[in-house]
């Protein structure tokens, strides 16, 4: 049995945490950041991000506690590849409108990184994805 390339894993954990992001948005319209690993022998895991003491706290806290944590991890080698999920207001390629988006940040052990936006608007509870688009990513959890 052939391994699977660097890309297809990131693209299975992502595959894999992406329609939490969906549901929320149908149910809520919002979502909180969060992500998932891929342990070495292939098995994925959903992380949260929760701040005590908070009912409703900011992103970016939660972003950075979701990349400590997930730094950590990489560095004792626990992990194959991460991502984390999180809201943005972006501006899409070839447009100067912003756009609400997920933003999925993915980093795999062999320093692959990317990020996926996925623009979105929401009509009558319902999630409508517009033209999907990467760029490199940051890099950062396996460094």
């Amino acid at each position: 049995m052939q391994d699977k390339t660097t890309k297809a894993e990131v693209e299975e954990l992502m595959n894999d945490l992406l329609p939490l992001a969906k549901k929320m948005l149908q149910e809520h319209g919002e979502f909180y950041p969060y992500g998932g690993y891929t342990e070495l022998n292939g098995k994925i895991t959903h992380v949260g991000a929760q701040i005590k003491g908070t009912d409703r706290p900011q992103s970016a806290p939660l972003i950075q506690l979701l990349r400590d944590s997930f730094k950590k991890g990489a560095k004792d080698g626990n992990y194959k590849a991460t991502a984390i999920i999180f809201d943005v207001r972006i501006k899409t390629p070839g447009s100067i409108e912003k756009s609400d988006a997920i933003q999925v940040c993915l980093d795999h052990k062999s320093g692959y990184s990317a990020e996926v936006l996925f623009p979105y608007r929401i009509d009558g509870g319902t999630v409508t994805y517009g033209k999907t688009f990467a760029q490199q990513g940051s890099g950062d959890i396996f460094s």
